[in-house]
């Protein structure tokens, strides 16, 4: 249904009229540098672009009071002096006389946002907005904040469209205490915050930024703050935020819509966060959002200070809101000992609250004074896995852009190759039924080994996979799903391994659901990750072959995946991932999306599926659709994962974390 942008030229009007060193960074070119940037990428153009309007005085009331909109109103009339001595009554704000048009435009925009993804007429979008708004509270601007756009648009959904649970995912560097305050007693909203805290010494200095604030009364449970007591957090600990403690709370919420309050100082380079995710990982942390709520999301400017830094994580933003696969991500893919720590003391604050943390490990994790520095410097490096490092100043916009995975986005094109002609399906536009086959000769010499393969309709179908897998390696395709017999399923993917491994792929992911044994003549030479799900009992027989029984209920299914198969993943980085639905898989249309759809995160999308030929028409249209960008049908709230499901994950993860970092939940601490 497309991806919207909303702007307007005018949000570029406020500005500093006096000297302000704290408040100098919000200045209008933050908007100018994000949208010429989209426009130099060719975004905006694929965007449906839409104006934005200003918000009500109706509209504005949702969340503030009547008094304090007509205190910024009354801006438009004052001059430099009061506008000044205005300013000065609130903590770190400053007006302007066109604020107030500004801020109506800048609510306005997310109305028009959520208007637009909730009527169908889109089906996800980013709001470029000044000023930000995650930290207006009801009546007191704060934060360079005016009008709280954000809780705007979620108390908006909830009046007009009758939504009963919205997700908020503040990625923000600061904490947004504005929301969290509208909302804290709301358990229709759940609100998730990481921000740098470093115990309570970084702006806004609050106790309700730590993780044992979770709300009040029928809200208790629906706040989730995750503080960073370190600088330097980089792409593998926002991820394994998002794998270990939002996204297990998410699906057992089961969001109607997902708001982002989407902040860019919390990316590298920015002088306010000095933190060191890549621009890219914002591309994945979308793509990891985009699987809930139907893929209704709504994301809006917050802050973002180094213009280089937030033009580019603006862009990969938008590249994933458009279904561009996710750039891979750069670096050592190991969370640090504070981010640990942190999430660690997170989950158990949430845990007498949501079910989907209560049969796992979430004791908290005691401090002592050797983990913390009273200067903020990192604490000495801890076993299991490296400290945060402390950030340099922020670099010049050369210097930053020579670190970025700045590659063009491949082409969001999907082939299904079936053997079956007469199978019809309805498929995208943009997708394809592929008519090409490798050479016979070339066919045969790769069957050879393989008695299941030399029968014809197994002939043909592998023929028709090395013809995709060609076109995947050589990036004329970049995601595909074939068919092949069943009785011929396992050596079909043997094949698939060895041709891959052969043509290119440094890395190679194979994710083997049902009855399908690891080929006994793959090397063990860390090119190949085998997970397979199904398979008899729990076992870790190297760190690249694993086994787990397919989980017997939707919340041990999202259990695995969140807590195995991604870690996995994102540990491992690879560049060509295969998934391989076998005899007895048991996996429902839904639950297969669903795995595809977050597995395509990995690997610049380059995923191929792998199905046997009597479940192609049930399970091929599904999957090409999640594969080409769309978002995979919900699976309703998660049920509670089995005794039985949550021991084998916290065996395999047991045996399995002193290899794979990403799979970690809480640091190693010295005894």
């Amino acid at each position: 249904m497309g991806t919207a942008l909303v702007y307007h030229e005018d949000m570029t009007a406020t500005r500093l009229l006096w000297d302000d060193p704290e408040c100098e960074i919000e200045r209008p070119e933050r908007l100018t540098a994000a949208l010429d940037r989209l426009r130099q990428r060719g975004l905006e153009q694929r965007c449906l672009r839409l104006s934005a309007r200003e918000a009500s005085k109706e509209e504005l009331g949702l969340v503030h009071s009547p008094e304090y909109v007509s205190l910024v109103r009354k801006t438009q009339v004052l001059g430099e002096e009061e506008l000044q001595a205005l300013s000065g009554q609130f903590d770190a704000i400053y007006f302007h006389p066109s604020t107030f048009h500004c801020a109506r435009l800048a609510a306005g925009a997310g109305l028009q946002l959520v208007d637009a993804v909730l009527t169908g007429a889109v089906q996800n979008g980013l709001a470029l907005v000044r000023p930000p708004g995650h930290h207006s509270q009801r009546a007191a601007a704060n934060g360079f904040c005016v009008f709280n756009n954000v809780a705007i648009a979620a108390a908006h959904a909830k009046q007009k469209h009758g939504l009963h649970r919205i997700l908020i995912v503040d990625w923000d560097v600061h904490h947004g205490q504005g929301i969290q305050y509208l909302f804290e007693d709301d358990p229709s909203v759940l609100y998730f915050s990481w921000h740098r805290y470093e115990h309570g010494r970084f702006w806004p200095f609050l106790r309700e930024s730590d993780a044992d604030a979770v709300g009040r009364g029928q809200g208790l449970g629906f706040t989730v703050n995750l503080p960073w007591n370190q600088v330097g957090m980089g792409n593998a600990d926002y991820v394994a935020a998002f794998l270990h403690l939002l996204l297990p709370l998410a699906f057992e919420f089961d969001p109607e819509l997902v708001l982002v309050s989407a902040g860019f100082d919390s990316a590298i380079g920015d002088p306010e966060g000095q933190m060191q995710a890549t621009p890219e990982c914002f591309a994945h942390l979308t793509h990891l959002l985009q699987v809930l709520a139907g893929g209704r999301v709504c994301a809006m400017l917050e802050g973002g200070y180094h213009l280089e830094s937030l033009a580019e994580s603006v862009c990969m933003t938008v590249q994933a809101l458009l279904g561009d696969p996710a750039p891979p991500l750069s670096g050592l893919m190991v969370p640090c000992q504070s981010a640990l720590e942190s999430i660690q003391s997170a989950r158990a604050a949430q845990a007498p609250y949501w079910k989907s943390l209560q049969l796992q490990d979430v004791t908290p994790v005691p401090t002592s004074p050797s983990t913390h520095s009273p200067e903020g410097r990192p604490p000495p490096l801890l076993p299991g896995g490296p400290t945060c490092k402390a950030a340099a100043p922020a670099p010049a916009p050369s210097s930053l852009l020579d670190q970025l995975c700045l590659c063009p986005a491949p082409s969001v094109r999907t082939t299904v190759a079936l053997t079956a002609p007469d199978i019809t399906l309805v498929l995208p536009p943009d997708v394809i039924q592929q008519e090409g086959s490798a050479l016979r000769e070339e066919t045969e010499a790769w069957a050879r080994p393989h008695e299941s393969l030399v029968r014809e309709e197994a002939l043909t179908a592998l023929g028709k996979l090395l013809y995709l897998l060609d076109g995947m390696l050589d990036g004329q395709v970049n995601s595909g799903i074939a068919a092949t017999p069943a009785s011929a399923a396992a050596a079909t993917l043997d094949v698939a391994i060895q041709r891959g491994l052969s043509h290119g792929a440094q890395r190679l992911l194979c994710v083997a659901l049902g009855q399908l044994d690891r080929p006994p003549d793959l090397a063990h030479d860390g090119r190949t990750l085998w997970l397979n799900i199904g398979g008899k009992e729990a076992a870790a027989l190297s760190m690249f072959h694993v086994a787990t029984p397919l989980p017997v209920m939707t919340g041990g299914f999202l259990s695995c995946i969140l807590g195995l198969v991604l870690p996995l993943a994102y540990g491992f980085q690879p560049d060509l991932v295969l998934v391989a639905l076998g005899p007895g898989h048991g996996l429902q249309g839904p639950h297969a999306a669903l795995l595809a759809a977050m597995l395509r995160g990995l690997a610049g999308g380059r995923v191929l599926a792998l199905l046997e030929e009597d479940s192609t028409p049930q399970l091929a249209g599904i999957l090409a659709r999640v594969l080409r960008g769309e978002a995979p049908p919900s699976l309703g709230p998660s049920s509670v994962a089995s005794p039985e499901d949550v021991q084998a994950l916290m065996y395999l993860r047991g045996q399995l974390e002193p290899q794979w970092k990403m799979l970690q939940c809480r640091p190693h601490l010295v005894v």
